[in-house]
């Protein structure tokens, strides 16, 4: 069979399309040329690897023959992986929302007109034979192509409209006048209030997403009550039943650690059971940060298994981090994890089977398609009461039954991964490994976390500009502003975990590249794509949270931290502007821009930066002790005295005869001190 031109592409998702009989093209001039050349529309289909109704749509149309037939016959059809292309996702999305006035998803399936490449008609998922309320996808494409050629004035109309629409998306910024005040941080508390389940925990009903960023607002926002008179208990409350119900469910793998995407229901029970590097990055991160606030064991665990899953099966040999494990195996979502109660009965000791039954639910009636997905139904206590035995000895039998049941469930057929290294997911896994390496005390999480930092600066910094993924040895396609500002992010982090100068180098050159390539000078704020990247029929700039942090967010933080750590008003200033270009955006919606209200947090507050300088052991010795106390707004970095090529804001900063250390409080810094006693209490 002849492969289409998908065959020569490094997206796994590409390439699971490349025997297909559609003559898909990869988006680019040659795709775009061919639909002018023909006055053919553009038939786009944006999906990606781990997608489940992706899989849905492709086998029931884009394998068919028939309706392949029809796509090349009527369309130019170009297949992207949203996860290469974020910035033509974005795009495409709101255009959906627009025209149709529903919501997003994938597959997203958007029709173009070709010369312009804007939409007049869209969907996401439609299926092969009519069905609930739906079109065949085979009728859709004639309906489409008819309409295309006898309505060229209604579409033209359209896509000016929808040209005007695109223009009034960027709001306005806050008038020169306005104080940026604390306000946000408070509708935001409010607002994940109204929010909160009580029963499960999350932000939502179902389907119900982790939300990583509300949990890390609760946290920061207890945190900065906690020496009030009242402190916001509710709030760490809040941030601590999510976390304590998702660890329970079945939204983390019970056996073999991690996060699906979401919960299919209010309960955490039943994940979409695809697993994504970007949430797992970010949950490790709120699951040390709350293991540090709240000295919680089970947090400790869940960090620890979720780090152990990352390294052991998301991790290439290169040291960088593979993007997705995909929610089917052998056509089926979710056969790798569930299990039958005679399977598990027959792998187990008698005891083993007592114990794990009555944790896990398999005494009770099945909640997977006549099968059993693990979820914790009574605590370690419960059952040992329910069984006349010690908690000490029915720890160890649900321990060792769990590793029995992963041995035989690795030796499954395996969901699909998507292989590929992203460099904003990469940065996310980078950041979480590094904030767990300080927490749990284990230093081969910093080593993973550096080894992939090594491999984006070899692989994907070329002449001083970052690409946004690879795969088998080819590193292509311009970044976006997620790659940036993640990556300085996870950088400020892992320096504090173990400090090389050369990373802070690195932070900074990406900082500049940030300034002078994605920033919009006019209104503040960051585009999503730099000033030389293709031109497309918008050019993004968003500051809402969406599965990831939004990079402007995340960019104005750190700029603050930059900011204040190298002594540099050009970041701070172009922080202030960050946080003015969304400032309507932050007052009227502050629950849907927790990044951006966390950056406010850390523009107004005293951001305390710690410097210690001195030998090795003893260096060690005071930033562990330092920072075994949850502080956000707080940030340590233990510098060798010997260290090399530090910007004069630090090297000024000189180790003396033995360990010092010097508390910088906005701009303001203190003499050295050299008694870790007299430090800490600096620090209270």
């Amino acid at each position: 069979m002849q492969r289409n031109r998908l065959a020569a592409e490094t997206s796994p998702y590409l390439l699971q399309h490349a025997d297909n009989p559609v003559d898909w093209y990869p988006w680019g001039e040659q795709a775009l040329a061919a639909a002018r050349r023909d006055d053919k529309p553009i038939l786009l289909s944006i999906g990606y690897s781990a997608c489940h109704w992706c899989h849905v749509m492709a086998h029931e149309s884009f394998e068919d023959p028939a309706t392949a037939a029809l796509m090349n016959q009527l369309f130019v059809n170009i297949k992207v992986d949203r996860e290469e292309r974020p910035d033509l996702d974005k795009i495409y999305q709101v255009a959906q929302q627009m025209i149709t006035h529903g919501s997003g998803g994938w597959p997203l399936t958007m029709f173009l007109t070709p010369v312009t490449q804007i939409p007049f008609f869209g969907g996401t998922y439609f299926p092969k034979e009519p069905h609930h309320g739906m079109p065949a996808f085979i009728d859709l494409l004639r309906r489409v192509a008819e309409y295309y050629a006898g309505h060229g004035a209604e579409i033209a109309q359209q896509n000016a409209q929808l040209n005007l629409a695109f223009a009034r998306l960027d709001p306005a910024p806050a008038d020169a006048g306005i104080t940026l005040e604390a306000s946000p941080l408070h509708e935001a508390r409010a607002a994940l209030a109204r929010s909160f389940d009580a029963n499960f925990g999350g932000f939502s009903q179902a389907p119900k997403f982790p939300h990583p960023s509300s949990i890390e607002r609760c946290l920061r926002h207890w945190h900065g009550t906690s020496r009030d008179a009242s402190p916001d208990l509710k709030a760490l409350y809040m941030a601590s039943l999510t976390l304590t119900r998702m660890a329970e469910g079945g939204i983390f793998d019970q056996l073999g650690g991690g996060f699906s995407r979401y919960s299919v229901d209010g309960q955490w029970m039943i994940p979409h059971f695809e697993k994504m590097l970007y949430d797992n990055g970010q949950l490790l991160s709120e699951y040390a940060r709350a293991a540090l606030a709240t000295g919680e064991e089970l947090f400790r665990r869940i960090a620890a298994e979720t780090a152990d899953w990352v390294l052991r099966d998301m991790r290439s040999a290169h040291g960088a981090f593979y993007s997705s494990l995909d929610a089917d195996s052998e056509g089926h979502e979710g056969k790798f994890y569930v299990w039958s109660r005679a399977e598990v009965q027959a792998l187990l000791t008698p005891e083993e089977y007592a114990a794990i039954a009555r944790r896990f639910g398999l005494d009770r009636d099945a909640n997977f398609e006549s099968e059993w997905h693990l979820h914790i139904f009574e605590s370690i206590d419960a059952v040992a009461a329910a069984l006349g035995k010690s908690a000490q000895s029915v720890a160890a039998l649900i321990e060792s039954a769990r590793a029995r049941l992963l041995r035989v469930r690795d030796s499954r057929v395996w969901p699909a991964r998507d292989e590929k290294i992203l460099t904003a997911w990469n940065a996310l896994m980078i950041k979480g490994l590094a904030i767990a390496a300080r927490v749990l005390h284990r230093p081969e999480l910093a080593d993973a976390a550096t080894s992939a930092v090594d491999f984006i600066r070899h692989t994907l910094w070329r002449d001083g500009r970052l690409l946004a993924t690879a795969k088998d040895g080819r590193a292509h396609l311009p970044a976006y502003l997620d790659d940036y500002a993640f990556l300085a992010d996870a950088l400020l982090e892992l320096l504090q975990t173990r400090w090389r100068s050369g990373d802070l180098d690195f932070a900074r050159q990406l900082t500049e590249v940030l300034l002078s390539q994605f920033e919009d000078a006019e209104a503040g704020g960051f585009y999503f794509t730099a000033s030389d990247h293709e031109q497309l029929i918008h050019r993004s700039k968003t500051f809402s949270d969406e599965s990831v942090p939004a990079g402007n967010g995340v960019a104005a933080s750190v700029l603050c931290r930059l900011g204040y750590l190298l002594g540099e008003p050009r970041y701070l200033d172009a922080a202030e502007r960050t946080l003015r270009a969304g400032w309507s955006m932050l007052q009227q919606y502050p629950q849907a821009h927790m990044s951006m209200v966390n950056a406010l947090e850390d523009f107004l507050g005293s951001m305390q930066i710690v410097i210690i300088r001195g030998d090795a052991a003893p260096l060690e010795h005071w930033a562990a002790t330092l920072s075994a106390v949850y502080a956000p707004m707080r940030l340590i970095f233990a510098i060798p005295g010997d260290a090399a090529n530090l910007p004069p804001a630090l090297a000024a900063k000189r180790a003396g005869s033995g360990t010092v250390g010097y508390v910088c409080t906005g701009m303001t810094c203190s003499a050295p001190l050299s008694d870790l006693g007299a430090m800490a209490r600096e620090l209270q």
